[in-house]
């Protein structure tokens, strides 16, 4: 992964992951739910919104999201 991941806040994620395609689905206490619709489905992810995610946080949204981190910092 790259450094850069490091350093990202949630609202740094949602709106990168708004860019690319997924919407607000609901938000309940600090974290934020977010779905696309894609030809295979529903894809949908969980983001906290902190100052700064853990890079294994960060990872696992991206898994979730179907995302590579190469697309995801394309978007920052």
């Amino acid at each position: 992964m790259s450094p850069r991941l490091a350093n990202i806040s949630g609202e740094q994620a949602v709106k990168a992951l708004k860019r690319l395609g997924f919407e607000v689905l609901r938000q309940r206490g600090s974290h934020i739910t977010l779905q696309k619709q894609t030809q295979k489905g529903t894809v949908g992810c969980v983001v906290p919104m902190h100052r700064t995610l853990a890079i294994g946080t960060l990872h696992n949204i991206l898994q979730q999201a179907h995302i590579t981190s190469e697309e995801f910092l394309s978007h920052l």
